[in-house]
């Protein structure tokens, strides 16, 4: 049943419409008289050849999809790691994170126009913009975008965006790059205990294991800095941004679902019109009772701001839509590959300690996220490729037992004088 679907299934590699169309051409072209060669080959040569060729067209498709990998993975790490060191140095002459938070978030906007840009240069039937538009809106339902329909599904999603964000820029300002980049991977573990509790998802105990790896991670690493103030308040501030990370992602499959390119980007569009319309407020708020305030405009570090807004922007789009070229578990290293990075800017920039609990505890949270990505079914992967594996050995030690008993009783019978028959 799995490999029926997995031949119908539009994205697969084998599937492509090129390999459909070398077979179907393949089948088609009129053949001329087999020559005497051509005579004497084995029956199943030609679906051999044709096998063969499919398996190197499948090959071709999938290398492809691993260049392109390497290349995302790499543009991810360098965007949140960039993003995330950018601003620490912001924060030495602008110390307002949610100011940052609530510029770098209407930055969204751009996603819809983006894709319709792309849609325009990629796309055979090219719509207008209100036909696109229209399209998008059925993610949302039959009435499309409607007041109640932006209140109900898109509102508190742009709530649980600001508070992701806020919350993973606050904590920078309290401990260093390196704790709270690998402490944000423990998110991915929070979606699966989540989706376990409310989505009713697959049980499995290898995440279950790497659920307690990423709890004991977060232990480990707020005893590595002796339990200080600062530290246990900026460790609480990671956790509680990857939390609502984990729950924004769980809400959004139990409430819309899954989403296109076009109906994605237009719902991330929608965020950053919700932030500047009702989340304005919060940042004049904050500069009048000078909880984030800065002296003048020429203070602000508008580079470093649009620096950040950029890097995240771009890492935002990457880690949406990669997926149209890559394998989305290439795309997830990308964010623990970030952690390697922060570590060795921290390890030349600030006073951070290297110690033995520290190391542990980003190995420990860092092999759970690993656990995390292995695919459903990975346990009858694993066990039928040591069946093959010990098939093939077995066939290999037969063969070769075979071979060593046709030996001597070959040299017998040449050894045999011609009268004695």
């Amino acid at each position: 049943m799995k490999k029926h679907s997995a031949r119908v299934a539009p994205l697969s590699a084998c599937n492509s419409p090129v390999l459909t169309l070398t077979k179907v051409e393949g089948e088609e072209r009129p053949r001329e008289p087999p020559g005497p060669a051509e005579a004497q080959a084995p029956g199943g040569a030609e679906a051999s050849g044709r096998t063969s060729r499919r398996r190197w067209t499948c090959s071709r498709v999938q290398l492809h999809k691993t260049f392109w990998g390497v290349a995302v993975v790499l543009c991810v790490c360098a965007s949140w790691a960039g993003s995330t060191q950018l601003a620490k140095l912001t924060f030495a002459k602008f110390d307002a994170p949610f100011t940052l938070t609530w510029f770098a978030t209407n930055w969204n906007f751009l996603f819809f126009p983006l894709y319709y840009a792309g849609h325009v240069c990629k796309s055979t039937e090219k719509q207008s913009v209100k036909q696109r538009y229209r399209e998008c809106c059925r993610f949302f339902g039959d009435n499309g975008l409607t007041l109640k329909v932006f209140f109900t599904k898109a509102a508190p999603f742009g709530v649980l965006w600001t508070l992701t964000n806020y919350l993973y820029l606050h904590a920078i300002k309290k401990i260093n790059t390196t704790d709270v980049s690998v402490l944000f991977c423990c998110n991915k573990a929070f979606v699966f205990l989540l989706s376990w509790i409310v989505l009713r998802d697959r049980f499995m105990g290898v995440r279950i294991v790497a659920a307690i790896l990423a709890i004991a991670g977060i232990v480990m690493m707020t005893y590595a800095d002796g339990f200080h103030s600062h530290s246990v308040i900026g460790i609480a501030l990671v956790v509680g941004s990857a939390s609502m990370s984990a729950l924004y992602k769980v809400l959004f499959k139990l409430l819309l679902g899954s989403a296109k390119f076009g109906e994605a980007a237009l719902f991330l569009s929608i965020l950053g019109v919700f932030n500047i319309i009702f989340i304005t407020c919060i940042p004049v708020l904050l500069y009048f009772t000078k909880v984030e305030y800065w002296s003048s405009f020429e203070d602000i570090p508008w580079g470093n701001l649009c620096g950040f807004s950029v890097l995240l922007l771009t890492f935002n789009i990457v880690l949406n839509f990669g997926i149209a070229v890559t394998y989305p578990t290439l795309m997830s290293l990308g964010i623990v590959l970030s952690v390697p990075v922060n570590a060795v800017v921290d390890h030349y920039t600030s006073q951070i300690v290297f110690n033995g609990v520290r190391v542990i505890a980003i190995i420990i949270i860092g092999l759970g996220f690993l656990l995390l990505l292995l695919p459903e079914e990975w346990d009858v992967w694993l066990i039928k490729l040591l069946t093959h594996l010990k098939v093939r050995k077995k066939e290999e030690t037969v063969e070769g037992g075979a071979d060593l008993g046709s030996g001597p009783q070959n040299r017998s019978r040449r050894a045999r004088p011609s009268f004695a028959r």
